[in-house]
């Protein structure tokens, strides 16, 4: 179990970046639904603990070094092709997000300029990965407990001194701006841009896994704890989005209320959060187009951290609202392929049973 639960953490923290712990992709994929956004939220959280732990189960089966073999595996090679294309364009992408999330996180809470923030986080990001795998997953979970302890302190204050009515909350939340017209939709978006994008990590942190069954426990783990991650969020925005409309970093306006004290640690987990996405991504894309260890994934790990840098000064909140719904889009192919691979399996072997009964 123990080994289950370092997985799910994480795969958690893996999710759980810049957009996610900022509360801004909980903003934009729950909240603006207003009340509905709940219903979402357990929506996705169902969604992630299924497709979690099946990725991490063939993960661990395959030996996954990259999510190459995953994806041939469920996909088939001309579907396969496609995917894995999109989701090794897509991890680059993410982790633009990330230091373009640094650097915004960097400005607003400690008046440094953004460009600083980002340059940090791809030094940060490019030394963790130049580690073994073992050693990132180690630094990923270990992180994910203090987010899900301030997330706890931020949804019971904001519940607990609610002063806002639910004609207020469906107001504001219209004024927001919203990632899909419908809130089913937009939650299945959510997890399907997710696991898109966490898909390469999460097949090598299975394949690091050697019993098939504990891997997919750990996977359960991860999908079911984001779930309750993004309720907690959404439940706190929601009764404090008088609050938090507008804010790049909704989280953190929230912790400001509490206490800057709070909103200092709030910022430096936060900080913690993007490093575990932006280390998962850049590793997860140099993996996948030369083999880790070697003096040239080192090499292109350098380049890059440095071509992400470029990129990220387009701007954090534009970047999460363009690119994140169009992964989510093309993300739906790769759920679609788990459930149908998972009907099959299931199929197969009560076939199978059937077979042995007669």
């Amino acid at each position: 179990m123990k080994e289950s639960i370092r997985l799910g953490a994480a795969f958690a923290g893996v999710v759980v970046g810049a957009g996610f712990a900022s509360g801004q992709e909980i903003l934009q994929f729950f909240t603006s639904f207003g009340l509905w956004g709940i219903a979402g939220a357990i929506a996705a959280m169902a969604v992630f603990a299924f497709i979690g732990m099946n990725l991490a189960s063939i993960g661990s089966s395959l030996k996954s070094k990259s999510h190459k073999e995953i994806i041939y595996k469920i996909c088939g090679k001309p579907i396969g092709m496609f995917v894995d294309a999109v989701i090794t364009f897509f991890l680059f992408g993410v982790a633009v997000i990330m230091y373009a999330g640094a650097g915004s996180l960097f400005e607003e809470q400690f008046g440094i300029p953004a460009v600083v923030g980002s340059l940090f986080m791809v030094v940060a990001t490019m030394v963790t990965v130049l580690m073994n795998v073992q050693k990132i997953i180690t630094v990923i979970g270990a992180i994910t407990p203090f987010l899900v302890a301030l997330i706890i302190i931020l949804a019971g204050y904001s519940v607990l001194t609610a002063d806002i009515s639910s004609a207020e909350i469906a107001r504001l939340a219209q004024e927001q701006d919203a990632a899909a017209p419908h809130w089913l939709l937009s939650a299945f978006l959510y997890v399907s841009f997710n696991i898109a994008c966490s898909a390469s990590m999460l097949a090598v942190m299975g394949g690091t896994v050697k019993d098939r069954k504990t891997a997919a426990i750990g996977g359960a783990i991860g999908g079911g704890l984001l779930g309750v991650l993004i309720l907690l969020v959404n439940l706190a925005m929601l009764t404090k989005l008088d609050a938090v409309s507008g804010a790049a970093m909704p989280t953190l306006a929230l912790a400001a209320e509490i206490s800057p004290v709070l909103a200092n640690i709030m910022a430096v987990v936060l900080l913690c959060m993007i490093y575990n996405t932006a280390v998962g991504m850049l590793y997860s894309f140099t993996a996948r187009v030369s083999e880790a260890g070697t003096k040239r994934f080192k090499v292109l790990v350098v380049l890059f951290g440095i071509g992400g840098f470029a990129l990220s000064f387009v701007g954090f909140v534009s970047l999460v609202g363009t690119l994140y719904p169009i992964t989510g889009y093309l993300g739906l192919v790769l759920i679609a392929a788990v459930i149908i691979y998972w009907v099959r399996k299931v199929a197969g072997g009560a076939r199978v049973s059937s077979e042995t009964v007669s």
